[in-house]
């Protein structure tokens, strides 16, 4: 069950609304609500406009950075609203600092934008922003003036607050890019994540000591995200250094044309191993997975050939590549699995799963080389 719908597509990204995003209309609506006394229903039905205009505000914020990255050819998937804000699944990491550098700025310049506007705009109403008192006023009641005012403040807030350099905000993203011209991608991202948790930490400790639940929520999301993306760059330098020709499986099991669906749960059940080729001699000509398999028994008991059931349409890879390349195609494509050939030539199959495992027996590798240069060194 997919815990999001889509409300609009620009740009060929769809734009989705988590379920739990209803609870941030809740919020303001009881919020709103309890501030007019003398028409509740007024003032809840304010409190959803201004959030949902705010949510058009942070869609905007998150378009202005899957435009640039569609810019520099970085497919993205989708956006995706929360109650805490919007997310967008960007299908991989910038190649070079200067392109991170632009997608995290292009985010916060739209918010920027924004606030202009409805600075000029809140003014040509009458506001006058240097009498304090006379703002708050206009604040608690809801009007036009009072919508445009909040909507200023939240997106200087959101300006701000996204550029507070913890990772994985877009202050921290742009604090990486800025230390990875310098000093690489890698220890840049090391850098930056450690900023990042201290900043967490602080705000965090904020949070607790006035009782903002909230700002304690955000800060343990950056505490944790920023150690996720240390691993997800470690990771990133430890798979480049092997390529897919090197770690495809040598020995699997692949079918026939002329084989049956039985025989495919034979070896699942035998060997394992989750996802096989169909072959006609040398050439490959569709995957069987163990989903296809499990779709067909539940769809029709009847044994089948497997060319019925079997995916035509699979990604190829080229044996020269890298375990992060085809780590990132796999993703990009929301494909499980990918073909690797030799120029002409099939070799085998490559899923993600194979890629984790590569990736375990490196870093195991790299630690025990490790251990080995600082006993050598304390001898």
């Amino acid at each position: 069950m997919s815990w999001s719908f889509r409300i609009a597509r620009v740009r060929g990204i769809d734009i989705k609304v988590h379920i739990t995003f209803f609870l941030i209309l809740i919020f303001g609506a009881l919020q709103w609500a309890g501030n007019v006394p003398d028409n509740p229903l007024e003032g809840a039905l304010f409190g959803v406009v201004l959030m949902i205009l705010l949510f058009t505000c942070v869609t905007l914020h998150e378009l202005g950075h899957s435009i640039a990255a569609q810019v520099f050819d970085i497919p993205v998937r989708e956006i995706v609203l929360y109650p805490l804000g919007g997310v967008a699944f960007i299908s991989r990491n910038p190649d070079k600092p200067w392109h991170e550098l632009v997608i995290a700025a292009a985010g916060p310049l739209v918010n920027v934008v924004i606030a202009t506007i409805l600075f000029f705009v809140t003014g040509g109403l009458g506001v006058n922003f240097l009498d304090a008192p006379a703002v708050l006023a206009v604040l608690r009641d809801p009007s036009l003036a009072t919508m445009l005012l909040w909507l200023l403040f939240l997106n200087i807030t959101l300006t701000l607050f996204n550029l507070i350099p913890a990772f994985p905000l877009d202050g921290g993203r742009i604090l990486r890019a800025v230390l990875a011209m310098g000093l690489g991608q890698t220890r840049a991202t090391r850098i930056a994540t450690t900023v990042g948790q201290i900043a967490a930490v602080l705000l965090g400790i904020l949070g607790i000591a006035n009782g903002q639940l909230l700002l304690t929520l955000i800060a343990l999301f950056i505490f944790f995200s920023a150690g996720q993306e240390r691993v997800v760059a470690e990771s990133k330098n430890v798979l480049t250094s092997l390529k897919v020709g090197d770690a495809y499986n040598k020995h699997a099991l692949s079918l026939e044309i002329g084989d049956r669906v039985s025989k495919v749960v034979d070896y699942i059940l035998t060997s394992y191993q989750p996802d096989f080729a169909v072959m006609q001699g040398n050439t490959i000509i569709g995957v069987v997975t163990r989903n296809d398999v499990l779709r067909a028994l539940a769809e029709d008991p009847i044994d089948r050939y497997v060319t019925e059931i079997m995916q035509r349409d699979f990604l190829r890879v080229e044996a020269h590549r890298s375990l992060d390349e085809v780590r990132d195609l796999l993703i990009a494509n929301g494909a499980q699995l990918a073909a690797v050939f030799d120029g002409t030539r099939y070799l085998g199959l490559v899923n993600l799963d194979d890629i984790s495992e590569a990736f375990t027996v490196l870093m195991f590798m790299r630690r025990q080389r490790e251990l080995r240069q600082q006993r050598s060194t304390v001898v």
